[in-house]
């Protein structure tokens, strides 16, 4: 695999690499973001599924987006398979300084630490190439417990809710909003 940037292990010994995408990794990753939809997670899509044309638009902004030092985007690997990916974006004019974090972990790879050390990872990444990046930023379901816990021991700090603010499953609920501030 090309663009390896850190290799470890899982909790539980499993050998996990990460590295930064290549447009051919379009279709794996739109199977990978179908699965997780169907699953209806703590993710923006709620069953919807990603057609291979819109994956491919969305992977070409996202690998600009790195080459201009306006986002960075990991993937993560287990024995060839895609367990999780997670990036950082900056915004848009006046709020540049600020970048706007994701991840998804697949299913069957949670509670393996992948999410710790993804995020770890990304956030040294986007501090190293994210031109003027000073506070990142993210959202999370209220009622996904355990993504809450990492992000405030990651050094998230909670700033806002915004009520009924995301759909999951069948019904609405908080939106909380975080931050951290980057030294």
């Amino acid at each position: 695999m090309e663009n390896i940037i850190f290799q470890t292990t899982t909790k539980t010994g499993k050998s996990i690499t990460f590295r930064y995408p290549t447009i051919d990794d379009v279709e794996i990753l739109k199977n990978f973001i179908n699965k997780i939809s169907l699953e209806k997670t703590f993710i923006t899509y709620q069953g919807e599924q990603v057609s291979l044309e819109g994956e491919t638009k969305w992977l070409n902004s996202k690998l600009e987006d790195i080459q201009n030092k306006k986002g960075v985007f990991i993937l993560a690997f287990i024995d060839g398979k895609l367990v999780g990916d997670s990036d950082i974006e900056s915004g848009i004019f006046f709020a540049k300084h600020v970048g706007n974090f994701g991840i998804t972990i697949d299913v069957d790879f949670r509670g393996e630490g992948i999410g710790e050390l993804l995020m770890d990872l990304v956030i040294k990444e986007a501090v190293k190439n994210i031109d003027g990046l000073k506070i990142i930023k993210l959202g999370v379901f209220s009622n996904n417990s355990i993504a809450q816990g990492l992000y405030k021991k990651m050094g998230f700090i909670e700033y806002g809710r915004l009520p009924g603010g995301v759909k999951h499953r069948e019904d609405f609920v908080d939106e909380i909003l975080m931050y951290k501030e980057i030294k």
